[in-house]
């Protein structure tokens, strides 16, 4: 197991970092923001709790709230239009930089396509560095599921999406950023997890992640020192 020190080093000479995208690159658990946008808000917010707590499967979980909300096409163009997701204080910033030093940065959400593309476009995050979950619409625009496929739709699939990139591109040291149960366990593959509690704190991953950190100042200041 690395020590703080040596996660530090990863970090600094990473050449990709994987952030989660809800309550970590913005400040709202988007489905739980869909969930209220459709009139569901509180039974959803209950079932995203278990969810991130890592108590039920992430697929059971987004099967169940998906199934609540069922959410229109409609609806989910609106919500972004209407309430667009905030990004995290300092996190534009932070992916700046990474992008200077030539690090790849990706967005691995097990939330909506839809929604994360437009927090990649505020970032300069190509779409095709997205790892996310599909919405599915029938043609008058209902709801009609999600896409299974995807690995982030299951359990242990942000892992599988950095085997995926070390496989893909040959990433010596792969990063891992976020809030939540899903995150943590993407460590392995993934070389190092970096713990976000600057919008919501989950007290397992507060209680085990080695480098907890609440504002992405933090890892702005220890790009600084190299």
């Amino acid at each position: 197991m690395a020590s703080l020190l040596e996660m530090k080093e990863i970090f600094r000479s990473a050449d990709a970092v994987c952030f989660d995208v809800d309550s970590t690159v913005i400040r709202e658990e988007g489905i739980d923001e869909l969930a209220k946008f459709c009139g569901v808000g509180d039974a959803v917010a209950e079932m995203t709790r278990r969810a991130m707590g890592g108590t039920v499967t992430f697929k059971a979980a987004l099967t169940a709230r998906l199934g609540l909300i069922r959410p229109s096409y409609e609806q989910v163009q609106k919500l972004i239009s209407d309430n667009p997701p905030q990004l995290t204080p300092g996190i534009r910033e932070l992916v700046s930089r990474l992008h200077q030093r030539g690090v790849q940065v990706f967005l691995v959400s097990g939330g909506f396509q839809s929604i994360v593309e437009h927090v990649a476009a505020q970032l300069n995050i190509p779409t095709a560095n997205i790892f996310a979950n599909r919405l599915k619409f029938y043609f008058n625009g209902e709801y009609a599921g999600f896409d299974e496929t995807q690995p982030t739709a299951e359990s242990g699939g942000k892992g599988k999406v950095i085997t995926h990139l070390k496989e893909q591109f040959h990433f010596k040291k792969v990063v891992m950023i976020g809030d939540g149960a899903t995150d943590m366990e993407a460590c392995p593959p993934g070389d190092c997890f970096i713990g976000f509690g600057g919008n919501v704190v989950r007290k397992q991953v507060k209680e085990k992640a080695k480098w907890y950190i609440t504002h992405f100042d933090e890892l702005l200041k220890e790009l600084e020192e190299r």
